[in-house]
């Protein structure tokens, strides 16, 4: 096969059409990935919900990033910007999607911040938006991809987040939000 063919036959469109944008806007859950640059560094997936995802247009992705017990995202970002998001099809036709690109940290110190937050819904704790400039996009069957039913969101955040409040959620970004598990620089501050 020359290198002409091989290029052909890994061609990927590289924005989202309407029927995909459709597809994302449905989903209640969807995982991103990313990884350090070193070899021994840790691989980092995470499963993310609470209607904190916005397609900003045809090439560009965002979601709220609310604090966690983690900064892997953030940390990984800020070191490659290697991102890569994936939505399967819990429920209906069998469709996984995945859209690979290069991953932004918007911090809430960050000016932009303040004109992307007007896009998403107020949750407690958001520490940054996540925005993915979409390069690639790949979709495969899904055949073996579960059927579940929705059952509803879970409150366990917006509950912990009420009971330690704000000064709770700022000790717990001070804690285990400014550097990642491999040491790499998290968050530039607290954002609460």
């Amino acid at each position: 096969m020359s290198d002409a063919e091989a290029e052909t036959i890994d061609e990927k469109p590289r924005e989202l059409d309407q029927q995909k944008i459709e597809f994302i806007e449905a989903q209640k859950m969807f995982f991103v990935g990313t990884a350090p640059a070193s070899l021994d560094g840790h691989v980092n997936i995470s499963p993310k919900g609470m209607d904190s995802l916005r397609v900003l247009g045809p090439t560009t992705i965002a979601y709220l990033d609310v604090t966690g017990s983690g900064v892997e995202t953030i940390s990984h970002l800020k070191e490659n910007g290697r991102l890569v998001m994936m939505f399967c099809a819990f429920e209906g036709k069998p469709l996984t999607l995945r859209l690979h690109g290069r991953g932004e940290v918007i911090e809430t110190h960050n000016p932009e911040f303040s004109e992307l937050i007007e896009l998403f819904p107020e949750l407690p704790g958001i520490r940054s938006i996540i925005r993915l400039n979409i390069d690639r996009v790949a979709d495969s069957c899904g055949w073996t991809v579960p059927l579940y039913e929705f059952a509803g969101t879970r409150d366990y955040y917006d509950k912990y987040a009420e009971h330690i409040g704000v000064e709770g959620m700022r000790a717990g970004q001070l804690k285990s939000n400014m550097t990642s598990i491999d040491g790499m620089v998290g968050l530039d501050k607290p954002s609460v």
